[in-house]
């Protein structure tokens, strides 16, 4: 879901960076996480932008040239396809060292550069490391950060490793203003790398918890559709749940009749009226069952086959519900006391970690969680307005508006992606369709099923 990019001048350490963010970026719940460089050593186009650098043969054009068409391959073919699995890719190099390698040192400018690399894909979040220029060519110079060749690059040198910091300093500052599209990455630093691996550490997982404590939107992939790839996996489990030989009948409504023959706006109401809220304020929980962690936590457990623990939670929640670890533990603990999930007897001999399910009489809640994530934020503002109406309403209030005016972009968007969602989850009534349109979606969500 997210390009990360480590950038700076040679020698400053950001192999060392990008090797601890791979291992920081495990802490959070994204399927996978990816390491990459720029330009890539095991291509054709990379070996031909190495070879030009370490030759010095090529003018700033070409040498421009070779480095943009590497990473335009690089971002289309692998890059891309990881980022709408919803996985992590953490690149060593990307765009701004091309902007300063050829853009500033090689003087084509930072709009040239810009312009032939327009197509690539956008770092969402750059950390840039610094170190001192003498400091960092005596690091080069040792050979622990040197590639394959032993001839010295003609960037290797104290006077371009200055001008190259420098150029660092002015673009990633403000100094110099970053050509669009690139000027919506997320710029993080100078992170000083001046001291010990383990201080080097603490300074990326603070800049790394930030970032993904911010839920951006991502600038590469629909965020959606990223949610939409990994709910798949578990719907698919679901309904190989009901193929299993033996299991009761009445079980293939987890799929097909989720509702239990209630509407939406019932389902919102009976959860609004069974959420204990003075308990909730009392364990630090949200006072509302709407909320974003719960809404991840009820929903995602409404699509786990059999009983979970929380780290397996905590990993199948994917970057758009994504809640801390230690705010899952806290919520599915008091929704244990609270009976909205039960736990359940491990069978795992010596297993210490508790495990639990969503009860029954929850999981119309919780699948419909999923179903409304698009219009979650909408709802909740709606229900703030207005504490005393309705459910009923809060649709036709959201999608139609009374004075007759075209709904917001981001509106217009969650409808569909909630149909989107609703052809994977099933309109949760047997034998009725998904709505195709907006009147019938807000037919779905008021009335229960004939």
């Amino acid at each position: 879901m997210y390009l990360i990019s480590v950038e700076g001048g040679d020698g400053s350490g950001k192999g060392e960076a990008a090797r601890l963010l791979l291992e920081l970026a495990a802490e959070f719940p994204f399927p996978e996480i990816h390491a990459t460089h720029e330009p890539r050593r095991h291509s054709e186009l990379g070996k031909l932008a190495l070879t030009s650098v370490k030759l010095g043969d090529k003018t700033p054009l070409e040498e421009a040239g070779l480095f943009a068409a590497d990473r335009l391959d690089h971002s289309h073919t692998w890059i891309r396809p990881l980022l709408q699995q919803g996985h992590i890719v953490i690149s060593d190099r990307n765009i701004h060292s091309s902007l300063i390698y050829q853009g500033v040192v090689g003087k084509l400018g930072v709009g040239q550069v810009a312009k032939m690399n327009a197509a690539a894909m956008i770092p969402d979040l750059v950390l840039w490391i610094d170190c001192d220029p003498d400091k960092a060519i005596k690091r080069i110079r040792t050979g622990t950060l040197r590639m394959t060749s032993q001839k010295q690059e003609y960037f290797e040198t104290p006077e371009i490793q200055t001008t190259i910091r420098q150029g660092f300093n002015d673009l990633l500052s403000g100094k110099i203003s970053v050509p669009a599209p690139f000027d919506r990455c997320c710029v993080v630093g100078p992170i000083l790398n001046e001291g010990g691996l383990d201080d080097l550490k603490k300074k990326l997982r603070t800049e790394l918890r930030a970032f993904f404590n911010r839920k951006p939107t991502p600038l590469n992939v629909d965020p959606d559709e990223v949610d939409r790839h990994l709910l798949d996996t578990l719907v698919r489990d679901v309904k190989k749940q009901t193929r299993l030989p033996g299991a009761p009948q009445e079980r293939t409504a987890i799929h097909i009749g989720w509702l239990s023959g209630r509407s939406p706006a019932q389902w919102m109401q009976e959860a609004e009226d069974k959420w204990p809220l003075e308990s909730a304020r009392a364990y630090d929980v949200p006072a509302t069952p709407h909320a974003q962690s719960c809404w991840s936590v009820l929903g995602t457990l409404s699509l786990i086959v059999g009983s979970s623990e929380v780290p397996r939670l905590h990993r199948a929640f994917g970057p758009h519900r994504m809640v801390t670890q230690r705010h899952t533990q806290r919520l599915v603990k008091w929704l244990e006391e609270e009976r909205w999930i039960h736990k359940q007897q491990s069978h795992v001999p010596f297993a210490e970690a508790q495990v639990f399910k969503l009860r029954d009489e929850r999981l119309g809640y919780g699948r419909l969680a999923l179903a409304m994530w698009p219009l979650r934020a909408q709802l909740a503002s709606w229900r703030r307005a207005n504490p005393d109406a309705e459910w009923s309403d809060a649709l036709p209030a959201v999608a139609l508006p009374e004075d007759g005016r075209t709904p917001p972009p981001a509106v217009r968007k969650g409808l569909e992606d909630i149909t989107k969602r609703l052809h994977m989850l099933s309109s949760g009534h047997k034998n009725c369709p998904v709505p195709t349109s907006v009147e019938e979606l807000v037919a779905w969500w008021q009335l229960p099923p004939p």
